[in-house]
């Protein structure tokens, strides 16, 4: 890709995100952002919160924009779930000379989303996965912006992966 690329991947939790982004990711030779490590590790520091806010969202910001400067594709990982979430990475990308990719992955069918939320394990020490009810009432707000829809009930993480890409080659 001639112009590094900042491809944005949202969604509820437990719709794919992470596992789209681990197999996109040397696809694309790409920087992995995940901001449920990055709020983790913010909870675990010295700081000793257990509230983050959007702490976590900042410093994936700023690791994505040093990545983009240095001509890296990054693959930023989090729910991304408000408009004004959204229009920050594409101000990253703006700041950062790059191309934006927006993403939203999700699970149309309902029980397979559930099962995956109740039954997937954990994979970042001391971090409280969300449950069913936690998932489903969050505020998750409806998009507007122009973004590839991937939806994991209907495609495997192969056609996802090369669906993104695509796009990520393709984007101008």
């Amino acid at each position: 890709m001639p112009l590094p690329t900042l491809i944005v991947l949202a969604g509820l939790p437990g719709v794919g995100k992470t596992t789209i982004a681990r197999a996109l990711a040397p696809v694309l030779n790409a920087v992995h952002v995940r901001i449920d490590s990055i709020e983790q590790g913010i909870r675990e520091s010295a700081l000793a919160v257990d509230r983050v806010e959007d702490a976590g969202y900042r410093a994936a910001y700023a690791v994505a924009e040093d990545n983009l400067r240095l001509g890296h594709v990054v693959i930023a990982d989090s729910v991304n779930p408000l408009p004004v979430t959204r229009a920050a990475w594409v101000d990253v990308a703006r700041r950062a000379g790059a191309r934006a990719v927006q993403v939203e992955v999700v699970c149309s069918d309902g029980d397979a989303h559930r099962q995956r939320v109740e039954q997937r394990p954990g994979d970042i020490p001391g971090l409280r996965l969300p449950t069913w009810d936690e998932v489903i009432a969050r505020d998750y707000r409806a998009w507007e912006e122009p973004r590839l829809v991937v939806d994991t009930a209907a495609m495997d993480v192969a056609a996802c992966v090369r669906a993104i890409a695509e796009l990520a080659e393709g984007a101008d």
